[in-house]
């Protein structure tokens, strides 16, 4: 999961103008533009009504993120029967999975560069031809029994790599098509979310009705769909004024590094980044793996299926109440809503029943889903729509870092310590995550874009000290 992915590791991707946490400004880019973001900001990213959420070009591309979720769901499940099934075992399951979250991880800040040079619309409609093109080779190979492990890792690694390409161009999609975006970001986080409870189910009907090739045609498909409501959507153009790339390598390293320099500059960016490193090694890495295994050892597959589905539910319950709810300081609320977190690893490691499991799965759910949608609501208002995609992309980069070394030390440490124990402790470390985020003030004192009042003529109706003050408390 990004920062700001709501179920997972995962991932999944011009914005609205925003001032950060006053760094920017103090790092000589000027008072002005921080004004300007402001009001930018408002504009775009306000309840101004200028671009509901509903309109055509969303549904669209609600449609387009709703069943390419869908399919990603199914991948595992494909994956699992189709090898399993051709002789290979877990550890080339692992490996096949491995290939594309690597070139995914490795490439997705190069992306972000590509992402704010080109045409993202065209970029995310490529990539999603090209995983067709990739799917439906898988499909053929496994429907004729030609399975080979390294054709299937070859496979994986080219979607890693369309989805590094398609990814950062999520992120500055949804401010141009809603003004209101928040609700456009928990209206996508549920339909998400609703596609991950799906999507298993569907996979397995798949495999029991015709074959893993099945499935792999079914994935192919949904880019398909995709890629035609991405063809479909017509984009507002992007704010005046805003940077035109520059060409050539030099250019692009030249724009690599503004990426990073901004992404520096927002201590509040970095900030929950740096803890999310932490979140993946102590919570998440080591969650995922040893409450599958607790729970399909000690009550079988259908009772882990239930928990899993209780976590699916409870992350649409969190998108429904980030529709509702207005915090004035979303990262706050947000990492507040992250101690729910706890109860997952917590309720398996203390071996309480099913039904307590699937509880704690839920409320985990909810706080996990609501962080997301304001985590991605505030990076989408507060950073310039110019390095948005690279900022998006090293938000990526950063929260996926440290997943598969928590995964990796999730064995061991179950080894030493008892699997209980480590999600126990797990469970402790889901309180330590959301204070210190609290405890940094760049984070937990960062306003919303639109609660800064805007002049009548578009400028900002506050003073730039204010702005600053407002963007960046004193830190203690």
């Amino acid at each position: 999961m990004t920062a700001g992915t709501g179920s997972g590791p995962e991932a999944e991707p011009g914005g609205a103008d925003g001032v950060g946490d006053g760094d920017d400004i103090v790092a000589g880019k000027g008072a002005g533009r921080g004004a300007g973001a402001v009001a930018g900001a408002v504009k775009r990213g306000g309840g101004g009504g200028e671009r509901p959420v509903w309109s055509r070009d969303f549904a669209l591309f609600f449609v387009a993120r709703a069943v390419a979720r869908l399919g990603d769901t199914m991948l595992p499940v494909a994956l699992a029967a189709g090898l399993l099934e051709h002789g290979y075992g877990a550890g080339a399951v692992g490996l096949a999975m491995a290939s594309t979250a690597a070139a995914f991880a490795g490439l997705v800040v190069f992306g972000g560069v590509i992402a704010d040079r080109f045409s993202t619309r065209k970029l995310m409609i490529g990539a999603d031809l090209v995983r067709l093109g990739t799917q439906s080779l898988a499909a053929a190979l496994f429907f004729t029994g030609h399975v080979v492990l390294w054709e299937i890792c070859a496979i994986g690694f080219v979607n890693g790599v369309a989805g590094a390409v398609f990814q950062p161009g999520v992120a500055s999609t949804v401010p141009r098509l809603a003004s209101d975006i928040q609700g456009a970001n928990g209206a996508i986080r549920i339909a998400e979310s609703a596609a991950q409870l799906a999507g298993p189910a569907v996979a397995g009907l798949l495999v029991g009705f015709t074959s893993p090739g099945g499935v792999f045609a079914a994935h192919a498909a949904t880019y398909a769909v995709s890629a035609l409501c991405l063809l479909l959507l017509r984009l507002p153009p992007l704010a005046p004024g805003s940077r035109e790339p520059g060409h050539g390598s030099g250019a692009f390293k030249a724009d690599l590094v503004e990426g990073w320099r901004e992404f520096r500059s927002r201590t509040w960016l970095w900030g929950v980044i740096a803890v999310w490193c932490f979140y993946m090694i102590a919570v998440w890495g080591p969650t995922v793996p040893l409450v599958a295994t607790e729970v399909v050892q000690q009550h079988g597959p259908r009772a882990y299926g239930l928990v899993n589905s209780a976590l699916g539910a409870g992350t649409v319950v969190g998108g429904l109440l980030a529709l509702r709810l207005r915090p004035r300081r979303m990262l706050r609320a947000g990492a507040i809503a992250l101690f729910a977190f706890a109860g997952f690893p917590a309720t398996v490691g203390a071996g309480l029943g099913v039904p307590a499991m699937a509880a704690g799965a839920a409320v985990a759910g909810v706080g996990m889903s609501f962080w997301g949608v304001m985590w991605a609501t505030s990076v989408q208002t507060q950073v310039p729509p110019d390095v948005l995609n690279r900022i998006h992309a090293y938000d990526v980069a950063g929260s996926l870092a440290m997943m598969p070394v928590g995964q990796a030390l999730a064995g061991p440490a179950a080894a030493a310590l008892g699997a209980d124990h480590v999600l126990l402790v797990a469970g402790a470390m889901s309180f330590v995550v959301p204070i210190s985020l609290l405890l940094v003030p760049a984070i937990r004192g960062l306003v919303r874009a639109d609660a800064i009042p805007v002049g009548p003529s578009g400028a900002s109706a506050v003073s730039d000290a204010a702005i600053r003050e407002r963007a960046c408390p004193q830190e203690s």
